[in-house]
């Protein structure tokens, strides 16, 4: 599903009008899609204030609320600006006796405040996709009395009765502590390419957006104001936006991605995977990523550790194979590439970094795997290493380079001249800036504009970790994972990633599809781990046995 920015929206509008879908038609289906998701979420009869304001947004509000007082709510709107001449949708209003409310005739916002606290779902449709600066003047003040009557309503919603029954249990509710939130195409305030918020825009806990998202649903601060996204169909032609390269994945997407499960596979059918990684400090983070790429669907997995931490992943382990490699002190050293050169043409993908550490001696290490010094009688080499001075090692498999293996890129000269084809970066966004040379906050202002710029130069798939995080092509591709998941904000879940994508790719899912079904399903697999136990206390082990249901949710052919 392609992510557009205001401009492309309002482009797509008028090239489906003018290809003879009226923008009434457009609206009338817009508010139409509005009214049914509060239908599916909130009973009849109950009670909605509709905020309108003077444009398409406005006219969405209006078409959503003649659609649910015919559905018996109790629909109230409350108009901010409007014309009140030729305007058919006010007409259809007035005319089916919906209680409407002036906010010129609202002295200092009186009945609006009543509304709001009494109010069983509040809709915005004040202001579309046009915002581009601060919200001023009456609308500043508008929204103001909405916030204080919701936070009044918050405030008197819970009471205790004592101190001792506050702690052997919850408070009693008297009532609903707040409304439904229900935005219509985006939040008032938010900027639609840049994420950028209004200090007084409202947090929903629903959007539902028209034809296609926008960028800044997925951008924070903004995307913390949305809630659920839900994009509705409004017959704008998909021909429309074939020449937009940014998108949203979708679960059709990720299905369509993954390799078949033929019914007379064995293990070599789904691939060899190598995962080179561990030190002394870090031993469970290759065992992350080998389970992750066996529960993906990998055929053969094996563990290229050092020889020191050996007996201790062999013994949490008892599924992959193990290719062990010299170390000094429990991490890798430059004279274990000759040992991993004799058997890595051996393999289908390869996955450098799970608990490498950084150590000096892992530097030469990394630097010789980037830049090939395979033969044994060439001396162990530094990052200053001319890419003619070594042959490349033959057959090089797909690469996945993630944690310690890109912080300890961006000490190399020009590395990214030496990665084999269809090789992925799983950066966060903290060493996504030590490789560019730039601060965390430059990476996170501009996410897609990162991760996009940086797959294009360095012709590799990157994926931009985070909320919503961000996949990238060498050709200048890109796509939003839809998932912003906080339980994911702890150790080992990006190695559980790497080894998802590792796994795909082994199974010959190219670099930049299996970056995406990758992520997605890592996400979906947290999702799903939230819904039942919520987001407090997750572990990255506890996404391994869900990645095979996320696949199964997606529709995969297994």
């Amino acid at each position: 599903m392609k992510l557009l920015t205001a401009e492309e929206m309002r482009e797509i509008d008028r090239a489906a009008h003018e290809g003879g879908l009226a923008y009434d038609d457009m609206m009338e289906r817009a508010g139409q899609a509005a009214a049914l998701a509060i239908k599916a979420r909130v009973a009849r009869s109950a009670s909605v204030l509709i905020l309108v304001g003077p444009g398409n947004n406005g006219g969405d509000g209006l078409v959503a609320g003649r659609y649910l007082h015919e559905w018996q709510y109790r629909v109230t709107v409350y108009i901010w600006k409007r014309e009140k001449e030729d305007d058919p949708n006010l007409a259809r209003a007035q005319g089916l006796e919906i209680p409407i409310i002036w906010a010129s005739q609202d002295h200092e916002f009186r009945q609006l405040a009543a509304l709001v606290s009494e109010c069983n779902v509040l809709v915005d449709a004040l202001l579309g996709t046009g915002v581009t600066g601060p919200l001023r003047g009456s609308l500043r003040d508008l929204l103001g009395v909405v916030r204080e009557s919701l936070g009044a309503r918050a405030a008197q919603a819970t009471q205790g009765n004592g101190p001792l029954r506050d702690i052997l249990r919850p408070p009693t509710r008297k009532r609903s502590a707040r409304p439904l939130m229900v935005a219509i195409d985006v939040p008032t305030g938010l900027h639609c390419d840049s994420g950028e918020i209004d200090e007084l825009a409202l947090s929903f806990d629903l959007t539902v957006t028209f034809a296609y998202p926008k960028r800044g649903q997925f951008l924070f601060p903004g995307a913390s104001h949305v809630g659920e996204l839900l994009v509705a169909d409004i017959g704008i032609d998909p021909k429309l936006s074939e020449g937009i390269a940014i998108e949203v994945a979708t679960p059709e997407q990720i299905a369509s991605m993954l390799p078949p499960r033929p019914l007379n596979a064995h293990k070599g059918t789904f691939g060899k995977a190598l995962i080179v990684g561990g030190s002394a400090n870090y031993v469970g983070a290759p065992c992350l990523a080998a389970a992750g790429a066996y529960r993906i669907g990998a055929g053969l997995v094996t563990l290229a550790v050092p020889q020191r931490i050996y007996p201790l992943v062999a013994a949490k382990m008892t599924e992959p194979t193990f290719l062990v490699l010299p170390d000094e002190m429990g991490v890798l050293v430059p004279t274990a590439l000759r040992v991993l050169g004799e058997r890595i043409k051996d393999y289908d993908a390869l996955l450098v970094g799970p608990g490498l550490g950084t150590e000096p001696a892992t530097k030469e290490f990394v630097a010789g795997l980037i830049s090939g010094p395979w033969q044994a009688r060439l001396r162990p080499i530094g990052f200053g290493v001319s890419h003619q001075e070594s042959e490349r090692p033959p057959n090089l498999p797909p690469l996945v380079l993630d944690a310690d293996a890109l912080n300890l890129l961006s000490g190399l000269d020009r590395w990214w001249e030496h990665l084999p084809q269809e090789s992925v970066l799983t950066p966060h966004p903290g060493e996504m800036a030590r490789l560019v040379g730039c601060d965390v906050r430059t990476i996170q202002g501009d996410r897609i504009g990162a991760a996009r710029r940086t797959a294009m130069q360095w012709k590799c798939t990157v994926v931009l970790k985070g909320a919503y995080s961000v996949v990238a092509s060498p050709k200048g591709r890109v796509t939003i994972i839809p998932f912003a998941n906080p339980a994911l904000a702890t150790a080992g879940t990006g190695d559980v990633l790497a080894g998802a994508i590792l796994g795909l790719m082994a199974q010959g899912v190219p670099g930049f599809p299996a970056a995406v079904c990758g992520a997605y399903l890592h996400g979906l697999a947290a999702r799903i781990r939230v819904r039942e136990h919520g987001q407090v206390g997750m572990l990255a082990s506890d996404l391994l046995a869900l990645l095979s249901v996320a696949m199964r949710q997606v529709g995969a052919r297994q």
